[in-house]
């Protein structure tokens, strides 16, 4: 059978009476795949198993709790903190066979969807109807729903349309203890009793497991407008963005690159951009097509000012592909440059991330270590990328020691550590300095409440007690 010794045989074998032909993984090969996510970290799952519905994950997990068998809730692996790595061994439940959209429903503006779904899947179905789902992150064609919901994920749109937590109705789950949940409407208003639909969303599987989303859709815009502003700083970028986000149009996204970023790109894409552009700003606003124009005006009248290069609109398919090739080809080019980078995603207020911008680049002057900086700068949360080798133990104890100082900077600016990612293991030693220990401790009670005997996802989000 070739599953791992430390399990109990009477429970593997129940998982096999359970789950059936194709539910439970036991090669050592096949489950070394499950081990792993999108940070460098990766674990041998003892066992992998495949649930087909919500009953039969409610089983597992009663049976988990059973045996006292640590259990992973997993999706396709795209996060970057470790929060789906099996640390110390147990189960990973892969929700991956759980793919279905189960109801469209136009009238209501709502699809109630499993977790295995793709967020590209979704984005298809919704848009035959008229309609799309805000959240998109940039890995939206081979991420789950599921991992969407357990990390809060949004991407760019999140600026004017919200993450997760704003665009899903409600939830069915099953507890770390084994107890099927119901939270949230299927109505747009709804208070009765807490928000239990907003504390799992983030939780990253540590709490219960997601085996349904009541997704809150959106009309598809008539129109969008293009705009890529170029800087001859970063201030300028940054005071342009706090300008942007006065107005009374919201674009529906607003994206920065800085001076390092625009030089990785030159690297690999050529030369795309001005020789002396040191900033970058990508914007966009959809809405109806009648009144864009006078949008794109006042969004181009906010960009420009002092350290402006140039503002350009793209009104065609092949100019708007033309200007957001600079920011797709910068993905790319960190994987080729830094394919081990250390990756975080931190948040600031809007109106500090001047100071934010500019206290990464005394840190990476201070430190030694290049910094490359992107993101969603329509709400503050920049992708900071701190470009490190791993075989150089001299120059990974300087970026630990930045990373480090990087988190004292965003805290002192009334940031947050994570505005996307989550947490995971990655972060988890950090939560300390930005909660308090009373909140802390109330929330390692709501930990034990819902999972009783700490089964779900252990080591994860919180740091022990």
């Amino acid at each position: 059978m070739n599953a791992a010794s430390s399990l109990p045989q009477a429970f593997v074998d129940a998982l096999h009476a359970l789950l059936g032909p194709g539910g439970v993984v036991t090669a050592p090969d096949e489950r070394w795949t499950y081990g792993y996510d999108n940070s460098r970290r990766h674990a041998l799952p003892d066992l992998v198993v495949r649930p087909a519905d919500h009953d039969q994950v409610r089983e597992v997990v009663r049976l988990c709790n059973e045996y006292r068998v640590a259990l992973f809730a997993r999706g396709y692996g795209t996060a970057t903190t470790g929060a789906a790595v099996p640390l110390g061994g147990g189960v990973v439940l892969s929700l991956e066979r759980m793919n279905r959209i189960l109801r469209i429903d136009p009238a209501n503006r709502l699809m109630v969807v499993e977790p295995g779904v793709t967020n590209q899947a979704v984005q298809e179905a919704a848009a035959a109807a008229g309609f799309f789902w805000p959240p998109d992150p940039t890995s939206a064609a081979v991420c789950s729903i599921g991992g969407n919901l357990a990390c809060n994920a949004a991407g760019p749109r999140a600026v004017k349309y919200g993450t997760p937590r704003e665009n899903v109705l409600g939830l069915r789950a099953v507890s770390g203890g084994g107890v099927e949940l119901r939270a949230g409407v299927h109505t747009t208003k709804g208070v009765v009793g807490y928000d239990l639909t907003r504390l799992l969303i983030g939780s990253e599987g540590t709490l219960a497991i997601i085996t349904e989303a009541t997704l809150k859709l959106t009309p598809l815009p008539q129109a969008r407008r293009t705009l890529q502003a170029i800087y001859r700083d970063m201030r300028s970028a940054a005071e342009a963005i706090s300008r942007i986000m006065a107005q009374p149009v919201v674009p529906c996204a607003l994206e920065f690159m800085d001076a390092k970023a625009i030089e990785m790109i030159r690297g690999y894409a050529g030369d795309v951009l001005p020789a002396h552009a040191a900033s970058l700003l990508m914007i966009e606003v959809d809405g109806p097509g009648s009144c864009l124009d006078e949008a794109a005006q006042a969004l181009i009248a906010a960009a420009g000012g002092a350290g402006c290069i140039e503002v350009i609109e793209a009104r065609t398919a092949e100019e708007v592909a033309a200007l957001w090739k600079t920011r797709k080809a910068l993905s790319p080019a960190l994987r080729t440059v830094a394919p081990k980078k250390i990756n975080e995603d931190v948040v600031v207020p809007v109106s500090r991330m001047p100071e934010l911008i500019e206290g990464l680049d005394g840190l990476a002057q201070r430190h030694r270590i290049t910094i490359v900086n992107f993101g969603h700068a329509g709400n503050g949360n920049i992708h900071v990328n701190l470009l490190a080798n791993p075989d150089d133990p001299e120059e990974m104890e300087r970026a630990r020691q930045c990373l480090s100082e990087v988190f004292d900077l965003v805290l002192r600016l009334d940031g947050t550590l994570s505005g996307e990612h989550g947490i995971g293991v990655e972060k988890r030693d950090f939560v300390g300095r930005e909660i308090d220990p009373a909140t802390l401790g109330l929330m390692h009670a709501i930990k034990a409440q819902f999972d009783p005997l700490g089964i779900l996802n252990p080591g994860k989000k919180l740091p022990p007690v």
